[in-house]
């Protein structure tokens, strides 16, 4: 009987081995799950320049459409493209100087290249117009409806005296961290 015993309790010690390394590597494997990237794309929006711009908003309809989870964060000359509005009462003489030389909506703003005084612009426009490509703010109203966040950096508005009054409507306000928070948990980043 005891030459039985001794082989079972091995067994049963074996056994009770593998059950706890087994739990050990879920657990492992459930914490590596959690910190996989997830179906999101975040993006920083930095520049104001129409076609890249128009880049952001292409991507991230497109990202929206197939189902991720988006956002974008606008920051410093991206500002140009969230703005409706010049507002110069309640700002300090480098805010309102900011604020003369910023475009102040997305039909003012300028190309990356070859813009001539904003020629090169209006060109861009009429050739999408003519290939029946989306505006940029069809693309903008498109983002909201597919529940694209934009947020709003707050430090860069605070910088530039950007007010509210300014700015289109629907936008959350956030700062680095706000951006660092989606960027983390998102399987594609990117900064235009």
């Amino acid at each position: 009987m005891a030459l039985n015993k001794a082989p079972q309790t091995q067994v049963m010690e074996t056994e009770g081995l593998v059950t706890e390394r087994l739990t050990r590597l879920e657990k492992r494997l459930a914490e590596i799950e959690k910190s996989q990237p997830q179906d999101r794309v975040s993006m920083v929006v930095f520049s104001g320049d129409l076609d890249r711009v128009l880049a952001a908003f292409v991507i991230a309809t497109g990202a929206a459409a197939l189902g991720q989870e988006v956002s974008m964060f606008f920051t410093f000359w991206g500002y140009g493209a969230l703005r409706t509005k010049r507002v110069l009462a309640g700002k300090g003489f480098l805010q309102k100087l900011m604020a003369v030389m910023s475009p102040s909506g997305t039909q003012a703003l300028p190309v990356s290249k070859l813009n001539f005084f904003g020629i090169g612009a209006k060109m861009l426009r009429a050739m999408m117009k003519q290939k029946n490509v989306s505006s940029l703010e069809d693309l903008m109203d498109l983002a909201r409806q597919l529940g694209v966040r934009i947020i709003a950096c707050e430090m860069s508005r605070d910088v530039m005296g950007i007010q509210d009054e300014e700015l289109i409507g629907g936008l959350e306000s956030g700062g680095a961290a706000s951006f660092l928070a989606d960027a983390l948990k998102s399987r594609v980043t990117l900064f235009v």
